[in-house]
This record gives structure tokens, C-alpha cells and sequence, in this order.
């Protein structure tokens, strides 16, 4: 086996932008494996996102009622049966909630070796090992998976989006042989958040708040708000209550890599930058000049944030 299986991740039926930054990934082993790449598209009524991958690999499609909602308990066995069936050594998917849930499950049921948080691949050749971060990034290791089958999440933020192929990838059903009844799991509800802002992990340009903010965010979601952003928040932040858990950014948070990065009150503990390094522009904002912030930004202001963010958001008003 020298293939590669890329599991995508929609919602609603839609794409996921890191499905994307999965595939690029996962082009890049199966070019140094000299394998197919695939891509397994689960759920209900996806017939419009398979089409959407087509450009990109050949598909398996999971279309069934009992893949409708996800659970990893019915998502875990159509996997790993259709890694089987592609010949996959390798299949990875984004280091997201998603991923993160799921595939364990599938290294379990393939008796593979897994790698988690991947930045990058090493190695010589076909022998590809995996860089990882450790000790909330502190450390990076290169890791070797030993196991004839290999199941590793990517970080997202660390590789490009695979871009479009020439030619369209071939789209094959996968059989589906869980028997709802079975599972020991089921699916109540999804309570959605519902915001006119862009969502964090997709959007162009994020605004966050720390604890310079002194819990007050209004500065930083009207900055957010002018610049159409969406807002951000260190685990200090949400730790104090301030604002929601799916607003925190870093290392037990979520991981962006916007174009523009705006830290206002952020200090910058090594657990939020792991969560926004990859970003393209940095800008922070402290009035503490030796804030560790400032030697990752692109742009410091040494500034009252609750003087800086009002004088920002004129200028952008203003120059619409």
C-alpha cells in the first residue's frame, strides 16, 4: 500500500476550509510515496460536496441516513474499511474537533501508529517521518511511525491549500455497514452559535482580547466589527468568564492563521502564540513595552489598548 486517504470534513454540507490544507498535505506524501490520493466524503445528501472534491482527488463517498449527524463511533468503521479498500498506508485529516475526535478511533481499528498536530515531514524518500510540537510548542520532535499503516492529524495553519487539479478525480460509493442500533452513542441536538461574524478558524482577519482588556470587550469587537474580524480571546479571557470557551485562541483553544492578526491586551504566553503564529501579519497591541507579544509581531504599538482600539477603528471608518 502507498496511497494516501484524506477524510473531509464538512458541516451542513459544506466544505470545511481546512479539508483543503488536509489535501495539500496529503498531496505532498502521496507525491513522495509515488500513490493515489483520495478523499472520503461521510454523511447525508453530500452529493453536491463530492462534486467540490472531485477537483481535487478521487472520492469515496459515505452517503447514508446513520452517517446523517456525526458520531465518531459510526464515522470510526467506514473509515478505516475504506482506507482498506484504497490501499491507504497514510490517512490524514485536519487537526480539528473533528479530526481530533475521530481519528484515534480509526488508528484503533487499523492497528496503526498515529501522529498528531503534524507541522511538517521529514525523512528521505518514501521513509517520511513527522514533525509535531511538544511541551505547548516548546519542543518540536520528528517522529517515526513504525506501523505498516501510519494515521496522523495536520495542523492546518502549517500547509498550503491544495490547489485544483487539471483533470477531474473519479467518485466511488463506499458501503456503509453500521447498523444504527448497535451504536452505543447517539445524536440529541447540535445548539449552533449563531453570529454575523465571520467563524474564527475561517476568517480573514481575527481581533482578540486578552487580559489587558480587564474584561471588558467592547473596543475589540467593535475594531471586529468595522474590519468585519472575527473575535479572538487568550485562555486567560475565558478562563475569567469574559467571554466564551469557542472564542479562545492557542494551544487548547483554536488554531488560526489569518491574514491579519490584530493582540490587543494579549501578554503572549508560548500557549496563545502556538495558536496564531502561523498568522500572515501579526499586530499587537500592550502597555507593557516587554510584553513576550511584541517579539513575534510585525507591528507593536506600546499603547493603552482602551485609547489605541478607539483611534484604529476612526481611522478604518474613515478611510471607507
Amino acid at each position: 500500500m502507498a496511497n494516501v486517504l484524506v477524510v473531509a470534513e464538512q458541516h451542513s454540507g459544506s466544505l470545511r476550509k481546512a479539508t483543503l490544507h488536509a489535501l495539500g498535505a496529503g498531496s505532498e506524501l502521496a507525491r513522495r510515496l509515488g500513490g493515489k490520493l483520495h478523499v472520503i466524503a461521510l454523511g447525508k445528501g453530500i452529493g453536491k460536496m463530492a462534486d467540490e472534491l472531485r477537483a481535487y482527488a478521487d472520492v469515496l463517498v459515505a452517503d447514508a441516513p446513520v452517517l446523517e449527524h456525526y458520531l465518531a463511533e459510526s464515522y470510526a468503521p467506514v473509515v478505516a474499511d475504506a482506507a482498506r479498500a484504497a490501499q491507504a498506508d497514510h490517512v490524514c485529516a485536519a487537526a480539528t474537533a473533528f479530526g481530533k475526535d475521530l481519528l484515534p478511533r480509526v488508528a484503533a481499528r487499523l492497528s496503526a501508529a498515529m501522529a498528531t498536530e503534524v507541522l511538517s515531514f521529514g525523512g528521505q524518500g518514501a521513509q517520511v517521518t513527522f514533525r509535531r510540537p511538544m511541551w505547548a510548542g516548546n519542543v518540536l520532535a520528528e517522529v517515526e511511525l513504525a506501523t505498516p499503516v501510519k494515521v496522523i492529524t495536520i495542523r492546518p495553519t502549517e500547509f498550503p491549500a491544495a490547489p485544483k487539479s487539471a483533470t477531474q478525480g473519479s467518485v466511488a460509493p463506499v458501503a456503509v455497514g453500521v447498523d444504527p442500533g448497535s451504536l452505543k452513542t447517539r445524536f440529541l441536538e447540535f445548539k449552533e452559535v449563531k453570529s454575523a461574524r465571520p467563524e474564527l478558524t475561517e476568517a480573514r482577519v481575527v481581533v482578540s482580547g486578552g487580559r489587558g482588556t480587564k474584561g471588558d470587550f467592547k473596543e475589540v469587537e467593535g475594531l471586529a466589527d468595522e474590519v468585519g474580524a472575527a473575535v479572538g480571546a487568550s485562555r486567560a479571557a475565558v478562563d475569567a468568564g469574559w467571554v466564551p470557551n469557542d472564542w479562545q485562541v492557542g494551544q487548547t483553544g483554536k488554531v488560526v492563521a489569518p491574514e491579519l492578526y490584530i493582540a490587543a491586551g494579549i501578554s503572549g504566553a508560548i500557549q496563545h502564540l502556538a495558536g496564531m503564529k502561523g498568522s500572515r501579519v501579526i499586530v499587537a497591541v500592550n502597555k507593557d513595552p516587554d510584553a513576550p507579544i511584541f517579539q513575534l509581531a510585525d507591528y507593536g504599538l506600546v499603547a493603552d489598548l482602551f485609547k489605541a482600539l478607539p483611534e484604529l477603528r476612526a481611522k478604518v471608518k474613515a478611510s471607507k
